[in-house]
């Protein structure tokens, strides 16, 4: 389905996986279908992450600098719904692809609400949070009043799409996981750009304000999820087409099996998720003792990173798939073939876009400052952001085998290592001195410490999820959630 139209993307991303199986690394049938799957995904991902900054943008323009600060300040909280509903969905993935090759059609639709049902359960009260007490929510970030009041009044709109968008990752990784990545790019993508539709009347016609923005987030995606609702319920969507699984409405919704399912898969996904997103407030603090002009090469480097990152939210998610439709069907020996290829086909097209993001290094940096005293310094952020952004590829490739199975808890132990054992204390090092047993103080090491810490937080993930998927005991552990416990080869 993800071939419908020609498309730039799916034809230079088959063109590294042609290019990889001439020389044996990859089978070219795997590489066109892991393609298929993984462009979309990819086109969503640069949709939403060019929202994002288009939002910020909008803001700046619109309100000045305070307005930008606000929302940098809710948009931690706000991620914490795609934490959330990211890891539930995760599990989502695994269940729907197994019994999707398995032609477990009752089994599947029970996963699919019982996904929604728990990640309703789990993000209502985070949104009750947001809506009640967000000034002493983002008074925990920052303390500047102006920015605090646009931050708090952002974040108790935004609350309310916190559960629909938990709901649309769902929803998204439902259609992946039954070999339809091109549905889901057409509805989020749309919704994102219905967002900056949205957020360009209210910012600058009707002139709402922040609160504007806010109301454009909640309203695109709950349009999305009308459509995902109505594709799963119908069968079909008018402008989209066929879906390739139903959800049935009728009772029962889940059972104790399928909840133990879905929270034991889903759980060390939400930790990985909600461990990644955390780290985000110490380590500003610690950038921020660098001052703003490091902080501000920092924030770019990260957003460069961000936006280079998007093809692991194809490539992982293709892996997943597929891996998860072989283990269905209980052939373990292509599972392992299936991720082992997408793998090193994603770590390639990684190492593609960042060597070219590394040459014209410079130049991006100049689409973010235009002050010569610091573009130097953003540029060197930026190249450092190449040099992690490969590790992000690998620790994701070997992420989605690890999903389908079922054995999530290694990707946590791995992004916990990396973050807060090596990243945040040795950025930590750069800014303070630090007294050591049998070493005395310790001065700080400067701003090569943030350089290494970017590295670190993707390095060590790589390394820990790259080891597991390796050792293979993966495909064992799947044999538990498979719906006919077909225990392969």
């Amino acid at each position: 389905m993800a071939s419908r139209v020609p498309n730039p993307f799916r034809w230079l991303l088959l063109s590294i996986g042609l290019l990889l199986a001439r020389v044996g690394i990859v089978d070219g049938r795997r590489a066109e279908r892991t393609t298929d799957l993984a462009w979309p995904r990819i086109v969503t991902g640069i949709a939403r992450m060019s929202k994002s900054a288009a939002d910020v943008a909008m803001v700046g323009i619109a309100l000045g600098p305070a307005a930008i600060a606000g929302v940098g300040f809710a948009t931690p909280f706000w991620a914490m719904a795609f934490a959330l509903g990211g890891g539930i969905a995760g599990a989502t993935i695994s269940l729907v692809s197994q019994r999707y090759s398995a032609r477990a059609t009752e089994e599947l639709s029970m996963a699919v609400t019982t996904s929604a049902l728990v990640v309703v359960a789990i993000t209502v009260p985070l949104a009750a949070l947001y809506w009640t007490v967000p000034e002493r929510l983002i008074s925990l970030v920052g303390d500047d009043a102006t920015s605090l009041a646009y931050g708090a009044d952002y974040l108790r709109v935004v609350a309310i799409g916190v559960p629909i968008a938990a709901l649309n990752l769902i929803g998204s990784r439902t259609l992946v996981g039954a070999d339809d990545a091109w549905t889901p790019m057409v509805l989020r993508a749309g919704g994102a750009a219905v967002n900056v539709a949205i957020n360009a009347v209210l910012l600058f016609v009707l002139e709402v304000g922040v609160v504007g923005a806010a109301i454009g987030t909640v309203l695109a995606n709950a349009l999305v999820l009308a459509a995902f609702v109505t594709g799963f319920t119908l069968g079909r969507l008018p402008l989209v087409g066929e879906f390739p699984v139903t959800v049935a409405v009728s009772r029962p919704y889940t059972t104790v099996d399928d909840v133990r399912n879905v929270v034991g898969i889903g759980t060390p996904l939400v930790f990985t998720n909600v461990a990644r997103r955390a780290a985000q407030f110490p380590m500003l603090a610690i950038v921020a003792l660098f001052g703003p002009n490091v902080v501000a090469a920092y924030v770019v480097a990260r957003r460069v990173r961000d936006l280079m990152d998007t093809p692991g939210w194809g490539f992982s998610l293709a892996s997943s798939s597929l891996v998860g439709q072989e283990l269905g069907t209980g052939d373990e020996g292509d599972a392992g073939t299936y991720g082992r290829e997408v793998l090193w086909f994603g770590t390639a097209v990684y190492l593609f876009s960042a060597t070219v993001v590394l040459v014209f290094a410079g130049q991006i940096g100049r689409l973010f400052v235009t002050d010569p005293s610091i573009l130097p310094l953003v540029t060197t952020f930026i190249a450092v952001a190449c040099v992690s952004v490969v590790f992000r590829g690998i620790s994701g490739g070997a992420t989605g085998p690890l999903r389908a199975s079922g054995d999530t808890h290694w990707p946590f132990y791995g992004q916990v290592l990396g973050l807060y054992v090596f990243a945040l204390p040795v950025a930590a090092l750069g800014a303070i001195s630090v007294p050591v047993p049998f070493l005395g103080t310790v001065t700080p090491l400067g701003i090569g410490a943030l350089y290494a810490a970017l590295v670190l937080e993707t390095l060590v993930p790589a390394v820990v999820t790259y080891h597991r998927f390796a050792a293979g005991r993966w495909k064992v552990i799947s044999r538990e959630y498979r719906p006919e416990s077909a225990h392969g080869d």
